[in-house]
Formats: C-alpha cells, structure tokens, sequence
C-alpha cells in the first residue's frame, strides 16, 4: 500500500501573509526583543462596556439556536441598518460564525464549483482560501496604487469576463488598501453586473472606519436587489474579533434558501455571543465617534512617517485602518522576515505583512507591504521610525 495523502487543495491553498511570520516574531519575543506589530488587524479599542456587561448575564442552558440567527438579533439588526441607510428587515438577514464564514456560505450558494469570481486585487488575503474551499476560481483583476487602488474602469472588468463568471467580490472600506469606492464607481459597477447578470458581494465590515464622508453600501441601489449580497461583522465596528459574529444581507429569496442549508448543517451560529452583539448595537454614538476620531489620528500619524522614508509610495487610506505602502526594496517578504530575525532598534523591531500575498497575480506587490495602524501614535510613530532604520540598513546589505 502506498503512503497517506493530503488533499490536492494542498498545492492552492496558500499560507496567510498575516501570520505565516508569526514564528519568527516568536522567536524575535524570546530573546527579549520587542516587536511592534503593525501586520495583524487586530484593535487595541475596548470593546463596548455594554457588550461585556452581556456576556456576564448569559441565560443557565445555552440551548442551540435557529440556524439563521436569534430573531431578536436579526430583528435588532434591521434598526442598526435603517440608521445607516440600509433598508432591509430580518428575512434578508442571515446570521454566520463571523465574516468569514458569510463569505464561504455566499460563494458555495451563488457559485457552482468551476465557476469563476473577479476580486479587484490586492484583496483579503482569505478570500482566496475561501475560493479554494468553495471550489472556486479567482479572476484578480488589478488595481493601482498610483490612484489610491480605486476601482479599474469597467472596460477591464469587461476583458476578464467569460461564460463562467458569476460574481464579483469588492471590500468597501478596503482590506488592504484603505480605499473607499465613490457612489459613482459603484454606480458604474452596479450597472456592468445587472448589465453581465453577475452577483456583487460586497464586504462592508469597515463601514464605521471612514475619514472623508461616509462609505455607500451595495444595498443601496436600486433595481439591484437580486445581484446584491453585503457581508458584514461585529469583529472591527465593536472591537470584538473574538466574537465570532457576522451576517449575509440579501433580498435574493432564492439565494438564503440555499444559504439557509448549508447553515441547517453547521447548525446554528454561537448564540452566547449572538446575545452579546444584539446588546452592542445599544452601543452609544459617542464610542463610535471616538473611536473614528482615535483611528483617523493613527492613520494621518502613519501616513506623515511613512511620507518621511525616502523613495516609499504611500496614499493616503480613505478608510478601513490599512494601507499598502510601496518601498524601495526588491523582496518585501525578505525584508519582513529580516526585519524580526536580524534587525534591531533598542533591542526593538517592526513586524510588516508582505503585501505580495494579497495579490492574486504572480509577481505582484513584490515592492509593497500593508501596515495595520492599529497602535497607539507613540508606538505608531516608534515602529515606522524603526521601520525606516531598517530599511537603510537593508540596503547597505
């Protein structure tokens, strides 16, 4: 008999250039170094004292819940989103263990294996290990940082389509890139897919974290309903990524009754923390108006220091707490990784995610890293210092 096999999935599921340093920064922690982590989205924000406050008050059963969601949370939900000018009421919502599986559960309920989804890239790393789980193949289709990473004219959207494209997937406030997509370019978007029969999902999770006016969702546009899928979560907009919470938005009946099976078989999202997000969305404007205010200093700390590294090419994020950075290197996953295995500021150093990983395209973002500015400014302003020290230092080697 021959040896034990992996999955062929092996060959197309690629590591996480998030985490796939995390060994050396472990190593860098043991021998006494700090490390500034400016590569994981993971805020430093409290979470909501009145979300807390629910997980203290949890019932004495934790019975199973409905595989959609509790109904007073989705019924809840729809006056968070009639605030934002989001018109829905609990039968368009669809409650997941966290964003990530929302995403999972529309590719595998729009998409059939084979079929193809356009992604403007970079993109949310996950989305193509999402893809790989659902069986689905991703089209990149490539944005610049010359302009901010808006979204390309629909002519390029055009020459990437063929007769198995199904869907497009946008991130708007975008992970990486900090970009905001104007009502306009959506408009255009919104008319290409109604125009080509494509499902747009587009995943809004940072619809709290913009600077310069406020973001526009898919769901707003009308004689859209059935192309429209919005994915969204309580991890960022309540500093709580380890309540594992999200949520699918769609008027497309067809689509949650599809979506609605692959739910009935994990069978229900966590309902102790389904309780604890129903309780947060009491959370006052106040902490939402602060926590903007504290992530629109970072980002404007951020953007003013990485102006200050010769020969970087930085925009300035629209939203979102990200930004992909072009810098005078070559390798940005061999600076990274030397970063935390060789350099050191006052027994410091700067951990970075290598933006080549965010890329679809072979080759790409080679040059470029994202940063999470997610420190308080000092740490921001010390990091991105040793950031700059490292760099000299690189290029001498």
């Amino acid at each position: 008999m021959g040896k034990l096999t992996i999955s062929s999935r092996n060959a197309i599921m690629q590591e996480s250039p998030i985490r796939k340093l995390a060994p050396l920064a472990v190593k860098a922690k043991s021998q006494g170094v700090h490390v500034y982590h400016l590569n994981i989205g993971q805020p430093d924000i409290k979470t909501p004292q009145i979300m807390i406050d629910a997980y203290h008050n949890i019932p004495p059963v934790i019975e199973y819940g409905p595989s959609e969601g509790l109904h007073s949370y989705r019924k809840k939900l729809v006056s968070y989103y009639k605030k934002v000018n989001i018109p829905v009421d609990e039968s368009n919502i669809f409650i997941t263990t966290g964003g990530s599986e929302a995403i999972i559960f529309t590719l595998l309920s729009a998409l059939s294996p084979g079929d193809e989804v356009i992604i403007p890239e970079p993109f949310y790393t996950n989305y193509n290990g999402f893809a790989v789980m659902a069986g689905v193949n991703v089209v990149p289709i490539t944005t610049k940082i010359e302009n901010g990473f808006d979204l390309p004219p629909m002519k390029d959207f055009k020459a990437k389509l063929t007769p198995r494209t199904k869907a497009i997937v946008i991130c708007n406030p975008g992970n990486p890139t900090g970009a905001v997509f104007s009502r306009e370019r959506l408009q255009e978007l919104v008319n290409f897919a109604r125009k080509n029969n494509l499902y747009v999902i587009s995943d809004e999770v940072y619809r709290e974290f913009t600077y310069e006016g406020t973001a526009t969702s898919i769901l707003e546009f009308e004689d859209f309903e059935d192309n429209a899928v919005m994915i969204d979560s309580t991890s960022k907009r309540y500093s709580a990524c380890g309540s594992r919470i999200g949520c699918i938005v769609t008027k497309n009946k067809e689509l949650l009754k599809l979506i609605l099976k692959f739910g009935q078989a994990r069978l229900c999202p966590p309902s102790v923390d389904q309780v604890a997000a129903e309780a947060a969305i009491d959370t006052p404007d106040s902490y939402f108006k602060a926590v903007k205010k504290e992530y629109q200093k970072r980002r404007d700390v951020a953007y003013t220091e990485l102006c200050r590294i010769p020969g970087a090419v930085v925009p300035n994020p629209k939203g979102a707490f990200y930004m992909v950075v072009g810098l005078p290197v070559k390798d940005a996953d061999d600076f990274a990784k030397w970063l935390l295995s060789d350099f050191r500021y006052k027994n410091e150093t700067t951990m970075v995610a290598p933006a080549s990983g965010f890329y679809a395209t072979e080759g790409l973002g080679k040059n470029q890293i994202r940063i999470a500015y997610v420190l308080k400014t000092e740490d921001l302003k010390k990091a991105i210092h040793i950031l700059k020290l490292g760099l000299t230092e690189y290029k001498k080697k």
